[in-house]
């Protein structure tokens, strides 16, 4: 089993907004809201995105979906920043499993939003606290 980096986002990352899901349905709510954030905004049916916004939306619902389908609810996603990076920090309440980057075959339909976000972010991580497990993954600042 392949294992991801334990550790916080950066301390003196701030937070930017907060999103709290229950549901899969709560997901396109997220992607717009998210992208107004990031950009100021309001994303039209069928508009594409800037890289980064395209990249931490995909990211910010892969990392959200796994964690509505194997974590415990509320999920809740944030946007943190530093001077230098934008960071998706995605938690849920399942403090018994840890995530992992488990072999996926390519026939399976899923399992594959950690990999992803490995593959197009500056680093992934994650962290438990006393209520919450998170995974993390960071951006450049455009």
């Amino acid at each position: 089993m392949a294992r991801i980096s334990t550790s916080p986002p950066p301390p003196q990352a701030t937070e930017l907004r907060r999103w709290t899901l229950s549901d899969a349905a709560q997901l396109r709510g997220l992607r717009a809201s998210l992208h107004e954030e990031l950009t100021g905004n309001v994303l039209a049916e069928g508009a594409s995105l800037g890289e980064v916004p395209e990249v931490m939306v995909l990211i910010a619902t892969e990392l959200s979906t796994n964690a509505l389908r194997h974590g415990i609810p509320p999920t809740i996603v944030r946007l943190l920043a530093t001077d230098d990076c934008l960071i998706l920090d995605v938690a849920d309440h399942d403090l018994t499993h840890m995530p992992d980057l488990d072999e996926v075959q390519p026939a399976d339909p899923g399992g594959r939003g950690l990999q992803i976000a490995r593959a197009v972010s500056l680093d992934v991580g994650w962290y438990a606290t006393d209520d919450t497990k998170n995974i993390w993954a960071s951006f450049p600042r455009a």
